[in-house]
């Protein structure tokens, strides 16, 4: 897949277990409190990775 990133079989591991959790929740609250966590783990990972590649671009900052 050439540029495609992949994931490690624990990452993988660590997806079904959450798609499991989330199929078996009929809480619609707790379903919003999952969502709400996923968009903030989202965002926080893309901040990290743009601080990563900002530090490799210009290691003196």
């Amino acid at each position: 897949m050439g540029n495609s990133i992949e994931l490690t079989t624990g990452q993988q591991f660590e997806i079904e277990r959450f798609s499991r959790a989330i199929d078996a929740t009929a809480d619609s609250e707790q379903l919003r409190d999952l969502a709400k966590q996923l968009l903030k783990a989202w965002h926080s990972q893309k901040a990290a990775t743009t601080w990563v590649i900002k530090q490799q671009l210009n290691p003196s900052l």
